[in-house]
C-alpha cells in the first residue's frame, strides 16, 4: 500500500511563490507516475501536472504552463510542484496522486488512472 502526504500549500500574494511536496511512504514509488491535480471550491476537480515513472516526460495544463515545473526528488518517494506567478485562479485544494501504469494518449490528465491519492493541501493566492 502507498500514502501520499502534501505539504507547502499556503497563502501568497498574486505573483509569489509556492513549493508544493507530495511524500510517499509505505512502498517506493520511483516507478510510480505522478500527478498533481486541484479542486477550486464549486468547481470539478482539474488536472494540473504529471510525471511518468522514468522522468522523461512532464505534462501541464495550459493554464500553468510556463509558471508550474514538476519534478521528482533523487530519493524518487517526493514529487515537487513548484508554482511561480501564482495567480487569483489558482487558489484550490491541490492533489497528488499516484499510479503504476505508465502516460498513452493523454492519459495523464484522467483522474481515473491514478490508483492512490493523498488529502490535499490549501493554495491560497490572494491579491
Amino acid at each position: 500500500q502507498v500514502q501520499l502526504a502534501e505539504s507547502g500549500g499556503g497563502s501568497v500574494q498574486t505573483g509569489g511563490s509556492l513549493r508544493l511536496s507530495c511524500a510517499a511512504s509505505g512502498r517506493t514509488f520511483g516507478r510510480f507516475s505522478m500527478g498533481w491535480f486541484r479542486q477550486a471550491p464549486g468547481k470539478e476537480r482539474e488536472f494540473v501536472s504529471a510525471i511518468n515513472w522514468s522522468n522523461s516526460n512532464r505534462y501541464y495544463s495550459d493554464s500553468v504552463k510556463g509558471r508550474f515545473t514538476i519534478a521528482r526528488g533523487s530519493d524518487q518517494n517526493t514529487v515537487y510542484l513548484q508554482m511561480n506567478n501564482l495567480e487569483a485562479d489558482d487558489t484550490a485544494v491541490y492533489y497528488c496522486a499516484a499510479t503504476t501504469s505508465d502516460f498513452f494518449g493523454g492519459s495523464h490528465s484522467y483522474a481515473q488512472i491514478y490508483n492512490y491519492w493523498g488529502p490535499g493541501t490549501q493554495v491560497t493566492v490572494s491579491a
